[in-house]
């Protein structure tokens, strides 16, 4: 292939998981934004192991999906999550890829971490502020608690359950080709 074409293919993937991650936020913006979410969206974080183009597309649909969340008032942490939430994202998913290659029983339990503990610590703040005149250190731990178990369901339960899938289907290597090959 191509190095042009490459390139666009990377970026193809990264605009499709970005959108996905968008599309499956808003599609029950109740269960992705505040104290108790569970992102769906969030099992897409697992998709760095394959590919790097996941990296920017993941960020990308977080920002998307924040920024329609505060447009229509489903988003309670805030102008905020529009810098730190991506950020956030963008974070998790370069440890997520450089996590790609530690495996227990042949799965990557370990890349499905990043995203759960930076965003229980960022997004947990994040609401703390947002949602408290008065923040104390036990309301910013409660937040982090639960977002942080929402997030190991969503990143970990169902971003191996989605691996899994992924790899024994073959898709994996049919979507991203040699990326998947090389991330086993």
């Amino acid at each position: 292939m191509k190095q042009g074409t490459s390139s666009l293919r990377r970026v193809a993937e990264g605009g499709l998981i970005a959108a996905m991650y968008a599309a499956l936020t808003l599609l029950i913006p109740a269960a992705s934004f505040g104290t108790g979410q569970f992102r769906v969206s969030e099992m897409l974080t697992i998709l760095p192991v394959f590919t790097p183009a996941a990296i920017p597309g993941l960020a990308v649909g977080c920002l998307v999906s924040n920024l329609f969340g505060l447009m229509s008032g489903a988003n309670v942490a805030g102008a905020w999550d529009l810098l730190l939430g991506p950020m956030a994202t963008l974070a998790a998913a370069f440890a997520t890829r450089g996590l790609r290659s530690l495996r227990v029983k042949g799965l990557p339990v370990a890349a499905t971490l990043p995203p759960v503990l930076l965003n229980a610590v960022v997004v947990g703040l994040e609401l703390t502020f947002a949602l408290f005149a008065d923040p104390t250190v036990g309301l910013a731990a409660l937040n982090m608690l639960l977002v942080g178990l929402g997030q190991l369901g969503a990143c970990t339960v169902c971003g191996l359950i989605l691996y899994t899938a992924l790899v024994k289907t073959g898709a994996a290597t049919a979507v991203f080709g040699r990326y998947a090959v090389e991330s086993r």
